[in-house]
């Protein structure tokens, strides 16, 4: 069935040239509690094909093909989602029928919720064709909620996308205006559900069977069962039902799961000519960097992690990350590390908004200059992230395992030492090789060092043997079959020291090389 449009009760559609937003009661100041963007994106399955219309999208169920999606100018010739494909067809033959396209649906979506990170740092994806922007708190950078939205529609339509807006305190509530009405509406927080009310059962995308019950009982709008008692319906249709209002209506916490991490503190430039030279990004770079390590220096943080996050002018999203090895706030030094990157990024037409985030910070205090143990561990944390960029760089740290390839493991250079007691008390290879190399020895007795090893195909005479060193499996991790291992330190006659194993204990004839001792 054909959505119409829906204008709940005292609520009037945002004008797109302007004006402020229109809410059931005028505002003077900032909405209380979140406030959520909804885009819904109703010819997303159409205009992924990349076929001009009049253009329709059918997929298999069962033995039958259905019409999912059709575009406007094929559901103006009478081709509606649900028929089969035969129907279409012979209604419409002159509309282009082409089978629906579920992972291009999703790249896009997944594309589009990158270019939406423009608008908040905390965007969300509703598949199959909706985003959700968390705007709470950005009426300062966006110019309320009505310019949000305005912006938001008219960028997807450069982008070549339909798209209706809507602006509630939750997502379920924004979600359901977006896809019924074709006016673009914000709610004001607490009234969702006088907005929902008018709204068709489905607009909650409830279950199939749940809404034929519904309709069954006479209750064919979500405001006939929000007028209901609450236990009756839920004893007959479920907590989900239940969950499904009170998440719509603010009564019961609804998740928000954002496609990236909100930042601890971001800078951004939007730019109406975008920039394609190396010289105007640099430019831009440094001014956003400036700013961000001003702010980290207010609130008393260093940064860990930094992205650089560029939006090109065509929609594209393009994303550089560097790490520090100890916190930094220093511009000069930022730079230096993200200024390699930048040979990475393709501008194309340009990009009409860069934007820096510190995504991982924590306190940093200010240091006297001049010091030279604070010198030295600055310079020498400096000189590791500039390695670091170009070539991994680590260093071992023990761990809680006598087993040997599990004893250690790596960290970053600059983390703090493990102690030292948790550092086996016999000899051991500074290195293990990658994989054990097999060898054949002799022993006089089970349990006696081997005077005997045959090596790369050659019998050796050792010069000296020390060992056992007995290591059991840990039985808290390891599987129930397997064997321990004896180890023992053996020196050939041109002075190499090696490590060998013998697996499964006295007796047994699995030997292996396992690393050269120093």
């Amino acid at each position: 069935m054909r959505r119409r449009a829906c204008h709940p009760p005292q609520l009037r559609p945002l004008p797109l040239d302007g004006g402020a937003a229109v809410s059931p009661v005028e505002e003077t100041g900032p909405q209380p509690g979140p406030r959520i963007l909804a885009l819904h994106l109703p010819c997303l399955a159409t205009e992924v094909l990349g076929v001009p219309g009049p253009v329709l999208a059918w997929r298999m169920e069962g033995n039958r093909r259905l019409v999912v999606a059709a575009d406007p100018e094929a559901e103006a010739l009478g081709v509606r989602p649900g028929q089969s494909l035969g129907d279409a067809q012979a209604m419409a033959p002159a509309v282009a029928a082409l089978p629906q396209a579920p992972e291009a649906e999703a790249a896009r979506l997944l594309a589009l919720a990158l270019w939406a990170l423009r608008i908040s740092p905390l965007v969300a994806q509703d598949p199959p064709d909706g985003l959700l922007v968390n705007i709470t708190g950005t009426d300062a950078l966006t110019g309320g909620e009505d310019r949000a939205m305005r912006r938001a529609v008219a960028g997807l339509a450069r982008l070549g996308h339909a798209a209706r807006a809507a602006v509630a305190g939750t997502s379920s509530a924004a979600l359901a205006l977006a896809r019924c009405c074709d006016a673009t509406i914000a709610v004001q927080a607490g009234g969702e559900a006088a907005a929902l009310a008018v709204l068709p059962l489905h607009a909650l995308r409830l279950e199939v069977k749940t809404i034929a019950g519904l309709r069954r009982l006479g209750l064919h709008r979500v405001g006939d069962v929000l007028a209901q008692p609450r236990a009756p319906l839920t004893q007959r249709f479920g907590a989900g039902l239940s969950l499904a209002l009170d998440r719509a209506t603010g009564a019961a916490a609804e998740p928000f799961r954002s496609i990236r991490p909100p930042p601890d503190r971001q800078a951004a430039l939007d730019f109406e000519e975008p920039l394609i030279t190396r010289t105007a990004i640099d430019h831009a770079v440094e001014q956003l960097m400036v700013r961000l390590c001003a702010g980290l220096a207010e609130e008393g943080r260093g940064l860990r992690r930094l992205v650089l996050r560029a939006h090109r002018a065509d929609g594209g999203v393009q994303e550089q990350a560097v790490g520090t090895g100890l916190a930094s706030r220093d511009p000069a030094h930022l730079l230096r590390l993200l200024s390699p990157r930048l040979e990475w990024l393709a501008p194309g037409f340009g990009f009409d908004r860069i934007a820096l985030m510190a995504e991982e910070t924590e306190p940093l205090a200010a240091a006297q200059s001049g010091l030279d143990g604070e010198d030295a561990e600055a310079a020498l944390a400096a000189l590791l992230d500039r390695v670091v960029q170009r070539l991994p760089a680590w260093r071992l740290n023990p761990r809680e395992s006598h087993w040997p390839e599990r004893a250690v493991e790596r960290v970053n250079p600059l983390a703090a030492m493990a102690p030292a007691q948790n550092w086996s008390a016999q000899p051991r290879p500074l290195r293990l090789l990658r994989r054990p190399e097999q060898l054949e020895a002799m022993a006089l007795l089970p349990d006696d060092p081997p005077f005997r090893i045959r090596w790369r195909g050659e019998w050796v005479t050792l010069r000296a043997a020390e060992g056992p060193e007995r290591l059991e499996p840990e039985w808290w991790r390891d599987r129930p079959d397997r064997t321990v291992r004896d180890y023992y330190r053996v020196e050939m006659p041109d002075g190499r020291r090696l490590w060998v194993c013998r697996a499964g204990g006295p007796g047994s004839a699995r030997w292996f090389l396992h690393g050269l001792l120093p």
